[in-house]
């Protein structure tokens, strides 16, 4: 089956700043894709250049088939997006925003506001109908920006750290709405500089350093490039007084622990995370490897 999103050697310059420097990547359909990088590197204008917002300067992108660029118009009918500030008319009621919505992408009144009563119940927003946007939560906020990207029925949803500013409980119940609409098919393409959501919520994910793909596949996979499990030996106040690398089995750990004696303290045997594999791929120095 043809691939949701295609990237060929995708560049793009601005003010003769080198921003992609020849990506290359691929997102299957339904899946849940995660873009990370440090700030500047061009996490957005991939996305720009896939909503057809932004023209490459070489290279080819497509999505769900279309080239952005020489078939925005049929990319821009399977699509939608939500971007890192929410797009919503504060003086509206969340009802209101989202009949406007669909009535501007020609639906109906009676189809629009039947499509918005929809949208309310599935995104949690049911009993916040009637009540002006300006007066809602960060999270309220989100939620209905999303809604507003489903009033059309997207194939393919791009989110641009959608959970950004957003507390702990706003950010679970939105990575809850994407799961599910990611599992009705949708294919979800998201960047965020949160490593605990891209852990969460992606199938397979892209670190994005100095223009180019560093790294991608399976959080598991990406963890394995920087290592196994690491033995660490801690004080009370939990400092790491010192540790050795193990290969996770039984006998590894005790070699571990051979090496670290004498020194005394709580013993821990630490999993590679995602933050490791972030700040290894993402140093200047750091050479570029790939996942399977």
């Amino acid at each position: 089956m043809e691939p949701a999103i295609s990237i060929r050697g995708l560049r793009k310059s601005f003010g003769g700043q080198i921003v992609l420097d020849g990506v290359d990547l691929e997102v299957d359909r339904g899946e849940i894709f995660a873009l990370l990088g440090p700030n500047g590197a061009g996490k957005t204008t991939t996305i720009g250049v896939l909503t057809t917002l932004v023209a490459p300067d070489a290279g080819t992108a497509a999505v769900l088939g279309h080239d952005v660029a020489l078939a925005p118009r049929d990319v821009v009918r399977r699509i939608a997006v939500t971007g890192q500030a929410a797009a919503v008319d504060e003086l509206l009621t969340a009802r209101e925003n989202l009949a406007m919505f669909a009535r501007l992408s020609g639906s109906s009144r009676r189809d629009a506001r039947r499509r918005a009563d929809e949208l309310l119940d599935r995104f949690d927003l049911a009993d916040a109908a009637a009540r002006r946007v300006g007066a809602f939560s960060g999270g309220m906020r989100r939620r209905l920006d999303l809604a507003l990207s489903f009033v059309t029925r997207p194939d393919v949803l791009f989110l641009d750290e959608p959970t950004t500013g957003l507390d702990t409980r706003s950010r679970r119940d939105l990575w809850r709405i994407i799961r599910e609409l990611a599992a009705t098919g949708t294919t979800v393409f998201l960047t965020t500089q949160y490593l605990e959501e891209a852990d969460q919520l992606a199938e397979r994910i892209a670190v994005l350093t100095a223009g180019r793909i560093a790294a991608i596949g399976a959080a598991a996979e990406l963890k394995a490039l920087v290592g196994s499990e690491t033995v660490e030996v801690r004080d009370a106040a939990g400092a790491i007084l010192a540790s050795a690398a193990s290969d996770g089995s039984v006998a590894g750990v005790r070699r571990a622990l051979d090496e670290l004696s004498p020194v005394e303290g709580t013993v821990e045997v630490r999993r590679p995370a995602l933050d490791d594999v972030f700040l290894a791929l993402t140093e200047p120095a750091s050479p570029e490897r790939t996942a399977a």
